[in-house]
């Protein structure tokens, strides 16, 4: 699997966000996308999962396209929003149906792990900042896709939470293409390659 980017740009009204970006995204390995904020990183990870589209360029995620890419990655970040009304195990239960989680992992452990265990069966309303977090983190790490985006993925955590973070990635995703948008190397420093974009704000 390999995602392309040829040319690639992104302009909101008369401003460029990013402009001229050629890179690949090759399977298994793991990418920061870096840069101040407003550089554009969210937006990056956005066009790449096919939920927004380049104002100029070209992407391809080889060997699918921009119908059927969604079903190969799986995205946390803190503007993602769950089913308030449904439970955290209800959640589960529900992305399972179009996004299947890893084999051998039943909701219940997945929960465990994540210190939600006792709160599994009550309404995610109710949830605190950083458990909506742990919970966006856990559906999107133990989804079983190829490919996982993570923007700013410690929102809301505290230091326990940077842990489990850490630990998730490490024990569950690192066979995966994993591409994080931060500024905090934290969030990334698992990451081999770099991606800067306030290197294509004039290029």
């Amino acid at each position: 699997m390999q995602i392309s980017l040829q040319q690639a740009g992104k302009r909101f009204n008369k401003e460029w966000i990013f402009k001229n970006l050629d890179f690949q995204f090759e399977a298994g390995k793991h990418y920061a996308l870096i840069g101040n904020n407003g550089s554009g990183k969210s937006t990056l990870l956005q066009i790449i999962a096919g939920y927004s589209s380049l104002t100029k360029g070209v992407i391809e995620w080889n060997p699918f396209d921009a119908t059927t890419i969604y079903e190969q990655l799986s995205f946390a970040a803190p503007y993602l929003e769950l089913v308030e009304e449904f439970t955290a195990m209800e959640q589960f239960e529900f992305q399972a149906q179009f996004k299947p989680i890893q084999k051998n992992m039943s909701y219940a452990e997945i929960l465990n792990l994540i210190g939600l265990k006792n709160a599994a069966n009550k309404q995610i309303r109710y949830y605190s900042s950083g458990m909506k977090q742990r919970l966006k983190l856990a559906l999107a790490i133990f989804s079983d896709t190829p490919i996982l985006l993570l923007d700013e993925p410690c929102s809301n955590l505290d230091k326990e939470g940077y842990a489990l973070y850490d630990s998730l990635v490490k024990q569950f995703a690192m066979h995966k293409l994993i591409i994080v948008g931060s500024n905090d190397p934290q969030e990334y420093h698992f990451c081999k390659e770099q991606v800067n974009l306030m290197d294509y704000k004039t290029a």
